[in-house]
């Protein structure tokens, strides 16, 4: 038995598709499935402008400076 954990968003039609490669082929599986309803990831989108992500992760790489070295380097 093997346990596979997903997160996926259902779309507006209120259906869950889910394409899960099992690794068998004809073959007969029992299938079950659990579902939660979790909190949507925060990515760069309509969901938070520009503006907010900047004054969030301004100065995040101070501690670790990027240093561009001689240009082919």
């Amino acid at each position: 038995m093997q346990s596979v954990t997903l997160r996926h968003r259902v779309g507006e039609d209120g259906i869950l598709h889910l394409d899960i490669p099992v690794g068998l082929k004809d073959a007969e599986l029992e299938v079950t499935i659990t579902f939660k309803k979790v909190t949507p990831v925060t990515t760069i989108t309509d969901d938070l402008e520009w503006k907010e992500f900047i004054e969030r992760t301004y100065g995040s790489c101070a501690g670790d400076p990027i240093v561009i070295a001689e240009a082919g380097i």
